[in-house]
């Protein structure tokens, strides 16, 4: 059917021999290598390399791209949101409304949920190389949570999500509810009439002097929190959702903890408090700066549109052709590529920091720890460096070898393990968001050379 479709709309003059060839493509000699998903990737660092037939690896790099581009985008940013949140903030996505459609949505929730740049491993291999052009790194991991049900039962995501005002509003009176809402004791016994029960507490409540100055509602979820407390069940939380958060939920503490204090319930003091509107990077600095009493936040809108970059950049590029080295060249070194099936390593410290990744071609010798080694940093191409690190890690495996998967691939919650472990080994001057210190990124001694050659020989 793809083939027919093919000859529906290609030139009447094509050969038929090419739709008979197209018809025989499969991936039996690709082979993929890439970084593990959910690691940190640096700019100008390939993270998936594909060998196989030019033209099978060619129909390969818009479906690739595809793939890796918005998840790492996604990944990235919920890594930003929760390293400013800091660890123990719960963080909710709740991007679904505005997603960029159902397949958009579900990819957010997905990868907001691994939170570090990742590069999702499908049938992939060397005749290109996707690496990312953006200069920033992927930041600490992961969501919590997603509010796309559909997220969870797919992916296995833990779900979490609040009260529609839809639904709050549809209600005028407490009259309306009074025959709806009967609760059984934990402990056994006949179901109490809730709304009669919280109306009781609320009387005490607005009698309370420690909780004159509540603002309205919150007298009312003080009463029906304390109903259920009677009946042996423990409210969720509390939901902000406008106005100035950080300091609502300073008060909502405030209140909560007297509240718990005056009726000898000791839980009210630690009851969830959570916020949401329209929450951005620049709120959670916010919260920071002026200090909260918020547990957890939920994001959507800024988490799945992703508006302080809307687009990642990856690019794939022919680095080789039967053997012979290939090189794109422009008059910006950053957008020049770099020849050859190559290895990538990353070289640690002494602390267990990566301070480096470097580029070598595929038949070099693997660096040693301890080895003294001469890079050429990109951006710097002109002078040597000399360095020696303490570990070296080879960043790339191979998935899939000759259209046979050969690597099983991790689940999820390992997906999104390995992106905590490979963020958390950042060094903090990487790793803040405010003027970073640049990670450097260089080519051995041998393929400078080689980029030097073919430089030279296209002049």
């Amino acid at each position: 059917a793809d083939v027919a479709y093919l000859r529906s709309v290609l030139p009447s003059t094509t050969e038929d021999a090419f739709f008979d060839y197209l018809a025989t493509l499969d991936t039996s000699e690709v082979t993929v290598s890439a970084v593990p998903e959910g690691s940190v990737v640096f700019a100008r660092v390939p993270f998936l390399q594909v060998k196989g037939p030019l033209l099978v690896v060619q129909l390969l790099e818009t479906t690739l791209l595809c793939l890796v581009n918005y998840a790492s985008l996604v990944a990235t940013n919920a890594a930003r949101f929760r390293l400013l949140a800091g660890p123990d903030v719960k963080l909710v996505e709740m991007g679904l409304r505005r997603a960029q459609g159902p397949d958009g949505a579900l990819s957010a929730s997905k990868y907001s949920y691994i939170g570090g740049e990742c590069c999702p491993v499908a049938p992939h291999g060397t005749a290109a190389t996707p690496s990312p052009m953006s200069p920033s790194p992927s930041l600490l991991a992961g969501f919590d949570y997603t509010s796309n049900v559909l997220a969870g039962k797919l992916y296995g995501i833990p779900v979490c999500g609040t009260i529609a005002h839809s639904f709050i509003m549809s209600f005028t009176s407490l009259e309306e509810v009074q025959l709806r809402v009967s609760l059984p004791p934990l402990a056994g016994g006949e179901p109490v009439d809730l709304p009669a029960l919280a109306e009781s507490w609320l009387q005490r409540v607005d009698t309370n002097p420690l909780l004159a100055h509540a603002r309205s509602g919150l007298p009312n979820f003080c009463a029906v929190a304390l109903a259920l407390h009677q009946l042996g069940y423990q409210a969720i939380g509390v939901r902000l959702d406008s106005g100035d958060l950080a300091q609502q939920s300073k008060e909502v503490r405030r209140v909560l903890r007297a509240c718990g204090a005056h009726f000898q319930v000791p839980w009210f003091e630690t009851i969830p408090i959570a916020v949401s509107n329209d929450i951005s990077e620049q709120s959670l600095e916010e919260f920071s700066q002026e200090g909260s009493e918020i547990d957890m936040i939920g994001v959507g809108t800024n988490l799945v549109t992703c508006p302080l970059q809307p687009s990642l950049g990856c690019i794939y590029k022919l680095v080789e052709v039967n053997g012979s080295p290939c090189l794109k060249l422009t008059e910006d070194e950053e957008k020049m590529t770099i020849p050859g099936s190559k290895t990538i390593y990353r070289l640690y410290d002494a602390a267990g920091h990566p301070f480096m990744d470097l580029m070598a071609l595929e038949e070099e010798p693997s660096p040693s720890a301890g080895q003294e080694l001469v890079v050429r940093v990109l951006g710097r191409l002109g002078e040597a460096s000399k360095i020696v690190p303490t570990t070296v890690e080879p960043l790339h495996r191979t998935y899939f070898r000759d259209g046979q998967m050969c690597e099983p691939l991790p689940s999820l919650p390992e997906v999104k393990s390995h992106a905590q472990a490979s963020l958390s080994l950042l060094n903090p001057a990487h790793r803040r968001l405010h003027e970073p210190q640049p990670y450097p990124v260089a080519v051995s001694e041998r393929l400078h050379r080689l980029l030097a050659e073919l430089r030279q020989a296209s002049q």
